[in-house]
């Protein structure tokens, strides 16, 4: 079906994540930290990421972002047992996917994965947009308007490629919260 990379310091964790997703069909890499997560990341044919926030070495904020910047197309699913609101919308904004509290339950991380994988696959066909004055670089995520940089999160990024991917459709609050 795919592959997925898990980045869990926890074995009885990384060892449940494993047995669910393979249970899937999806093929599973694993790291316990984040120099490991990384260097897995870079090897081609990843299709989402499920990463844990308190590793060693390395902070999951950072491998977040470092992951993002190199390819914002992976989804990137936050599994933590942080649940503090400001540190969710953080990591939003840095360019995850999505965040699931610990203790979690293993079938609602999948359709969370499963989810983030469709959006990014229904996303990925249109790499650039021109309309008007304005370009959209969706693999770079670079805007400009009339040949000036707009700055835009991630997230925005995302809501964009939406609103483009549907275009004359009414969205509904639920569903822009649902999709992106």
């Amino acid at each position: 079906m795919g592959t997925i990379l898990a980045i869990e310091d926890d074995p009885r964790i990384l060892k449940a994540l494993q047995r669910l997703f393979s249970s899937e069909g999806y093929e599973i890499r694993s790291a316990n930290n984040g120099k490991q997560g990384l260097e897995l990341f870079a090897s081609p044919g990843l299709d989402a990421v499920v990463l844990d926030l308190m590793l060693p070495g390395m902070s999951g904020r950072d491998i977040c972002r470092l992951m993002k910047q190199a390819n914002p197309d992976i989804p990137v699913i936050i599994l933590s047992a942080i649940s503090d609101v400001a540190d969710k919308v953080l990591l939003l904004e840095l360019g995850a996917d999505d965040y699931v509290t610990k203790p979690f339950s293993p079938r609602e991380l999948l359709a969370r994965v499963q989810a983030a994988i469709r959006r990014s696959k229904r996303s990925s066909l249109r790499p650039a947009v021109s309309f008007g004055e304005v370009q959209i670089d969706f693999a770079s995520m670079r805007a400009t308007r009339g040949g000036k940089p707009v700055t835009l999160t991630a997230h925005e990024f995302k809501l964009l490629r939406f609103f483009l991917d549907n275009p004359e459709r009414v969205l509904s609050r639920d569903e822009l919260l649902n999709e992106v």
